[in-house]
């Protein structure tokens, strides 16, 4: 059953996002806060942000934010700083039922709120939330390389519906109750791919980095199940799955201002060289205003 879905964000993961849900027969728009933006990846038939990808014919572009008016299903793929403002934008034009997809990673600067916890503070429960993370780079999904993800929610209908409107053969989705637990795992294990790139930057080893990671998802499983998550979630594709990618592959944004970082480079100047959002870098601090 074809739906109609906006994505709003035109990032390298909302881009991906948008060509799957296409590729699966939807009326997608993907939308951006930048005119200029939808312009340039309507002249180029791609997004500079997903370098190498080319954008389906069928994908509607807009920067016109009421194209969520009349949406089944609206992603919310924006950088964390900018979710509040897009939710809070888009609160007055969602339909009552409409189903919201939050798959950002990170935490409220600030409030050290969760993204679907910003979502649902400026949208009313009359929309089911379901949060989409995983060990999935824009870069290979958007490449349609075989890759997996969980759809977690409180409400299990829409967790099914998000998992059947998102699955494919090469694009699997697995359901979940626990919402906090992939949301914590999506937010932290940006913090230490950041720390395992300092590693790298500064030379050492694949003890130091297997060290890092292991007790550092302790550390999220310990702050996650006090916050009200399962244990499981940290064994599974939202933790240690999404773990492992984001600490090893020079896809992470993370990973790579984390090796400038260690080699020397100041971190603006780091952030600034990876040309995106370094989540991780913003996460730190709530990770540690969390475990207080």
């Amino acid at each position: 059953m074809q739906m109609k879905v906006t994505v709003l964000g035109s990032g390298a993961w909302g881009t991906a996002l948008a060509i799957v849900l296409v590729e699966n027969g939807n009326d997608v728009t993907m939308w951006s806060h930048r005119g200029e933006a939808v312009a340039e990846m309507q002249r180029l038939g791609t997004n500079p942000k997903l370098k190498g990808v080319p954008l389906p014919k069928e994908l509607h572009l807009s920067s016109d934010l009421s194209c969520v008016s009349d949406s089944d299903v609206v992603v919310f793929a924006t950088p964390s700083f900018a979710m509040r403002e897009t939710a809070k934008s888009a609160s007055s034009l969602v339909r009552p039922g409409t189903i919201l997809v939050s798959v950002g990673k990170g935490i409220e600067k600030g409030s050290d709120l969760r993204m679907s916890q910003v979502i649902r503070s400026e949208i009313s429960d009359d929309c089911p939330l379901v949060v989409l993370c995983g060990p999935t780079h824009a870069e290979e999904v958007g490449r349609k390389i075989p890759s997996g993800i969980v759809a977690a929610s409180e409400n299990q209908q829409a967790a099914e519906q998000v998992q059947d409107l998102f699955m494919n053969k090469r694009f699997r989705v697995y359901t979940s109750s626990d919402v906090v637990g992939v949301e914590i795992c999506a937010a932290m294990k940006n913090v230490i791919a950041l720390c395992a790139g300092v590693c790298d930057g500064m030379g050492y080893g694949d003890n130091t980095k297997a060290l890092l990671m292991t007790r550092g998802l302790a550390e999220v499983a310990r702050l996650g199940m006090a916050l009200g998550a399962h244990r499981e979630t940290f064994a599974g594709l939202a933790g240690v799955g999404d773990l492992i990618v984001t600490c090893t592959s020079m896809h992470s944004r993370n990973r790579r201002a984390g090796i400038l970082i260690g080699q020397g480079v100041p971190v603006q100047e780091a952030m600034k060289q990876v040309g995106a959002v370094v989540e991780g870098y913003y996460a730190a601090q709530s990770a540690w205003e969390l475990a207080q």
